[in-house]
């Protein structure tokens, strides 16, 4: 299963805790979004909203 597809049924961040992702918890202006690890320094960062995703940033995190 893609990330995408993962973000699309999880109902709340507990679902997508697979040690690939590497989801954490956004602290300071960023909290309540979260991030995942893609590749090298590659991140989505999204919040919840209800059940719901927002995809936020597809950034370079350096």
């Amino acid at each position: 299963m893609g990330i995408l597809d993962a973000l699309d049924i999880a109902p709340t961040p507990d679902e997508l805790y697979l040690p690939s992702f590497k989801l954490h918890p956004l602290k300071g202006k960023l909290n309540g979004f979260w991030s995942i690890w893609v590749n090298g320094n590659w991140r989505i960062t999204f919040r919840f909203i209800d059940a719901d995703v927002e995809l936020v940033h597809y950034l370079d995190h350096h």
